[in-house]
């Protein structure tokens, strides 16, 4: 089912099962999506300003250039998902689940998600500028081309995490755990001379 520029706003669709649906450039501002299943889905452009997500379950679902601003997602489930080129503003964030999900392109500056597992997930050409990623699992995360200025890594878990040299030396990195190539990598990003 494909649904095209419907408006969805100050909507009570909380609790609903979505399977196989299709949204493109539909609102969503507002509306009480709290406990919404999704599974096969596609939104694309729509836009979730200030609407309440919390408590939802995503599943192979795709949110492609949608924006999220002040959006509340806290204990939200995103698995096998997609959130390429999406954009999250002064959202709530924590508790938040995301595995196998795909941030390419996402834009999350300033974001809240200090603790938060995101191990191997897909960070490519991210905006994470003066993102909270304190104490975060990103062991095997691939961050290549991702904008790290003023992004506080302290204590973060870096282990096989994928990283440019631009945000080694960008980011805030004090405490953070690394593996034998990163450091080596940090290094020479930082102008030593490595015999």
């Amino acid at each position: 089912m494909e649904t095209i520029g419907e408006d969805y706003r100050d909507s009570d669709l909380h609790g609903r099962h979505w399977e196989q649906r299709h949204f493109t450039d539909c609102d969503f501002g507002d509306a009480d999506l709290r406990g919404l299943v999704t599974s096969g889905c596609t939104f694309t452009r729509c836009d979730f300003t200030r609407a309440d997500l919390g408590e939802s379950k995503h599943k192979a679902t795709a949110f492609r250039s949608c924006t999220f601003d002040r959006t509340t997602l806290t204990d939200s489930d995103f698995v096998a998902c997609s959130l390429i080129g999406s954009t999250f503003l002064d959202c709530r964030l924590r508790p938040l689940t995301l595995r196998d999900t795909d941030l390419t392109l996402v834009g999350m500056t300033g974001a809240a998600l200090r603790t938060t597992t995101l191990t191997g997930l897909r960070f490519r050409e991210a905006n994470l500028i003066e993102a909270d990623l304190r104490d975060t699992d990103l062991r095997e995360a691939d961050l290549s081309g991702a904008r790290l200025r003023g992004a506080n890594l302290s204590g973060a878990d870096l282990r096989g995490a994928r990283i440019t040299a631009d945000g080694l030396v960008q980011a805030n990195l004090r405490g953070a755990r690394v593996d034998l190539d990163t450091a080596v990598a940090f290094a020479a990003a930082h102008g030593l001379v490595i015999d």
